[in-house]
């Protein structure tokens, strides 16, 4: 089995629709694929229609997540949050609360890019979001169309919007306790996403990762295009000092990234491992 367990929509910040991840995800030769857009479950209805709907012979599940944003002694983490209950009330007040926040962030990141010269605008930005909601990569995508950079990826740095960067304003962000808690009082399993990405900026500490396994986190998510090798041994030395799952996978953003679907994978053990964890949702087979 292949299985990606980390990968977006334009319900967020990616560029393919929910049924269109499907069927790339179908052409990528994948058996599993999970949707973590940011802090929203917008995505699912749709990606769950296309999976019913695909043609005979054609088979996928779809674990339906989210991605949360969440902020630890001023360092940004993101929680991987899988099979939770969309409707589990306290957990849906505080991705709404996130999801209100980021228009308020998003205005304020245009205004500063316009503050240090660069020629976008708030009308711009919500051209290139669309349906989904506005982030910094939809910025990043503004400041490409505009010739400040070339490339999204240029584009997070600590001259543009890198985190502490010079056009960054800092957002809502959920305590990583309160958010594993959260995930888990709603039937989810959380999982820490790319700990180890160090060009995003400060990553957090071991101490905290151990603070996050004794709340409930079930897994560091290892194998993953920003970690080299040296990265990977090491997350995974602490995830076995730790009792934690250890799981690989894209972070696909359709264009928005280079990468590729399915380029990182997670074990079918460690998938079932997750699964036997989980008891707010259930996949969507066909």
């Amino acid at each position: 089995m292949r299985i990606d367990l980390h990968a977006h929509s334009n319900a967020s910040d990616g560029t393919d629709s929910p049924a269109e991840l499907v069927a790339a995800a179908v052409a990528a030769g994948l058996d599993v694929v999970a949707l973590t857009d940011h802090d929203t479950v917008a995505g699912h209805a749709e990606a769950a229609r296309a999976v019913h709907a695909l043609p005979d012979g054609a088979r996928l599940t779809v674990v339906p997540g989210a991605e949360l944003s969440c902020v630890v002694d001023g360092v940004s983490m993101h929680l991987l949050a899988y099979l939770f209950d969309p409707e589990e009330p306290r957990f849906a007040a505080e991705r709404e609360l996130v999801r209100t926040d980021r228009f308020r962030r998003g205005r304020a990141i245009v205004e500063r890019c316009r503050e240090l010269g660069a020629d976008v605008s708030w009308e711009q930005v919500q051209r290139i979001a669309g349906a989904g909601s506005v982030g910094r990569p939809h910025i990043a995508s503004a400041l490409v169309e505009a010739g400040v950079v070339a490339t999204v990826s240029d584009a997070f740095t600590a001259e543009w919007l890198a985190n502490g960067g010079r056009a960054d304003v800092r957002k809502h962000e959920t305590d990583p306790i309160e958010a594993v808690r959260l995930v888990r009082a709603a039937g989810g399993v959380p999982v820490f996403a790319h700990p180890g990405a160090v060009k995003r900026g400060r990553t957090v500490p071991d101490g905290v990762i151990a603070e996050l396994a004794a709340a409930g986190l079930a897994a560091l998510e290892v194998d993953h295009t920003d970690h080299d090798e040296e990265t990977r041994a090491r997350l995974r030395g602490l995830a076995g000092e730790l009792g934690l799952l250890v799981t690989g996978s894209s972070d696909y953003h359709g264009t928005r990234k280079t990468v590729r679907l399915g380029e990182h994978t997670t074990d079918p053990a460690v998938y079932e491992a997750l699964l036997a964890q989980a008891t707010g949702a259930k996949p969507i087979e066909r």
